[in-house]
């Protein structure tokens, strides 16, 4: 007999503080993040590529341009995420699958209880 039982995770939910942007280093995206982010922003494929893309130095991959100051092409003045809804995989996994030394005292992330089903048998 199979019964479900509620487990509870905890997990950090974005508060789009524009922390995690302002962190250097490489934003992989693929081609479906680069296509729904061109969709989203109304532009087309290529000339999204050509004004927000680069290839990464080991020419494995495409990455969001990185400004001067290390945060990313697509974080406006205020700190904003302006394709928050359709961010790459590697930004909506921050800070859970990975962050950097000292996020917490940076980030304004909320910890939360996330209640999961689970199949236990019996």
């Amino acid at each position: 007999m199979e019964e479900k039982h509620a487990k509870n995770r905890r997990t950090y939910v974005c508060t789009g503080c524009g922390t995690c942007c302002k962190w250097g280093g490489y934003v992989r995206i693929n081609g479906d993040e680069a296509e729904a982010i061109a969709e989203f922003l109304e532009l087309k494929f290529e000339d999204f590529l050509n004004r927000f893309t680069e290839l990464t130095s080991d020419r494995r991959s495409l990455s969001l341009i990185e400004r001067d100051d290390g945060g990313c092409i697509l974080l406006s003045e205020d700190s904003r995420c302006l394709i928050h809804a359709v961010k790459p995989r590697q930004c909506r996994d921050f800070p859970n699958k990975w962050n950097f030394p000292d996020w917490q005292t940076l980030c304004q992330a909320k910890l939360v209880e996330v209640a999961e089903d689970s199949a236990a048998q019996h």
